[in-house]
């Protein structure tokens, strides 16, 4: 084996966890796989004898990649998010416990990727990085090219943020499966005014890759544009445990070929996550429920 094959061998050990990182941040499958590759042609120029910690250091070059992504999506946005009361730049200490941590660690599905499209690509990344991945504040100060107080200021606002957007409980077990038959059935049935009822206005839904149902983009936005995506749709869609939870799957010939996550808040379907990809469904715990 070569250096390059030798390299390539160690790069190929990282690469899902650096295409994780990259997806948390960016909220897109395709700009993360762009990240990720950008990692590795950074990674054939350097010189990298030195290096003790690979995962560190590629995760810092996919960190300063999406961060430069970030700004400039943000750039060309023509009108920016607004900040809500109380969300300004001063200083915000961390006053969440252990537990309200573990709980953001392990939000990392598509309501936390609705929220973390709110924030500054500076908040973004301190938060994922460092809620998510457990980087430390001092290597996230270098690829912000800030002090490690500010870095950790950043993700506390923003940790904030994602606590005050987040819905504070999930809906009833019974409820979640009475929204979710409603939605599947009135998809089916082409019922227009019964979909319309069980989406919120503001729902989003994105695809880990684009699929026939979403078309060639990853991700929708609006009920208008729901109701377009899966009015008359998912025939063969039905509910099932996914993770514990009730959602939904295709599973033709007993074969999984794809799962619609559901976000509830209200009453209503806020986020609906569609997954495709077969390593990410071979990795979810199946249970079909009984119509």
């Amino acid at each position: 084996m070569d250096e390059k094959e030798f390299l390539a061998d160690r790069f190929e050990t990282h690469r899902d966890h650096l295409r994780a990182v990259a997806y948390r941040m960016l909220g897109s499958s395709a700009e993360a796989d762009d990240a990720v590759q950008e990692a590795w042609l950074r990674l054939e120029r350097s010189d990298t004898s030195g290096v003790e910690n690979l995962a560190g250091w590629l995760t810092t070059v996919v960190g300063r990649v999406c961060l430069d992504l970030l700004r400039s999506r943000t750039s060309r946005r023509e009108e920016s998010f607004e900040l809500r009361p109380g969300d300004g730049n001063a200083a915000v200490d961390g006053t969440a416990g252990p537990e309200d941590e573990a709980l953001l660690a392990d939000s990392v599905g598509l309501a936390l990727l609705v929220v973390l499209d709110t924030l500054a690509p500076a908040e973004r990344l301190a938060f994922v990085l460092h809620d998510l991945f457990a980087v430390p504040f001092d290597d996230i100060a270098l690829i912000l090219e800030r002090t490690p107080a500010s870095a950790r200021q950043l993700a506390s606002r923003a940790r904030r943020r994602v606590q005050g957007r987040t819905p504070p409980e999930a809906p009833d077990p019974v409820r979640r499966r009475e929204v979710v038959d409603a939605f599947l059935t009135a998809a089916r049935g082409g019922d227009f005014d019964a979909l319309l009822e069980v989406l919120d206005p503001e729902v989003v839904v994105r695809a880990d890759r684009a699929v026939p149902l979403l078309g060639p983009v990853e991700e929708l936005r609006g009920r208008e544009s729901v109701l377009g995506a899966f009015l008359g749709r998912a025939q063969g869609a039905r509910t099932a445990l996914v993770g514990g939870a009730v959602h939904a799957v295709w599973a033709p010939e007993g074969i999984l070929r794809g799962a619609l996550r559901f976000t509830i808040g209200g009453g209503r379907i806020t986020a609906i996550e569609v997954v495709s990809d077969p390593a990410v469904l071979a990795g979810l715990e199946i249970v079909p429920l009984e119509d």
